[in-house]
């Protein structure tokens, strides 16, 4: 697309919606393997800092697919293009000062390093849900794993199609071994100097 007569507009510096927020935004991204626990995390996160006065946007799978990128189906072509555009969305809520977390599979770590590179690398914190896979079938409420077992969904993680571990991740969470309360503790007290105004 020629983009010479597209020129940027000039809006409100960050820090000022950030001041009048009382907070610092950041990206919180949860990676893992479907029925890991990212979406429950990441709602549960959600009500905790709404509670303690925070303004947050919760980004996820089923309410992105729905909307902005229903035309998007699941090759690693498309998903790399579903993770590049909730990127671009989630650095416009970033920039609007809201502490925005991204619940996605994310499969690759060319995927993930898209979205960091496009939000930032000061602003995107990562966290690896690392539930084992047998733990994630076992939860299987969609019966997505029943179906990629049966060969009526191609290309779907951890069945076949690899899942690559994030290298090195802010936080690592297997929701096998903790509560939900003990893991939205864990990540509060992980993200809480990321989020307070300097």
């Amino acid at each position: 697309m020629n983009q010479e007569n597209i020129y940027p507009v000039e809006t409100l510096p960050r820090a000022a919606r950030e001041s009048l927020l009382g907070q610092r935004a950041v990206m919180i991204w949860f990676t893992g393997l479907s029925g890991s626990g990212k979406s429950t995390l990441a709602l549960a996160l959600e009500r905790r800092l709404h509670a303690e006065g925070r303004l947050c946007r919760v980004l996820d799978g089923d309410n992105i697919r729905t909307g902005i990128n229903n035309n998007l189906g699941f090759s690693l072509d498309d998903r790399y293009e579903n993770i590049r555009r909730i990127a671009e969305v989630g650095r416009l809520f970033v920039d609007t000062g809201v502490i925005t977390i991204a619940a996605f599979i994310s499969p690759t770590r060319r995927m993930r390093e898209l979205a960091r590179g496009i939000i930032g690398e000061g602003d995107f914190f990562e966290i690896y849900v690392n539930t084992p896979l047998e733990v994630c079938e076992g939860r299987d409420v969609k019966g997505l794993y029943k179906k990629a077992r049966a060969g009526l969904i191609k290309e779907f993680t951890g069945v076949n199609s690899d899942f690559e571990v994030p290298a090195s991740p802010a936080l690592t969470i297997d929701t096998s071994k903790v509560s939900l309360d003990e893991g939205v503790d864990i990540i509060t007290k992980a993200i809480g100097a990321h989020i307070a105004v300097r």
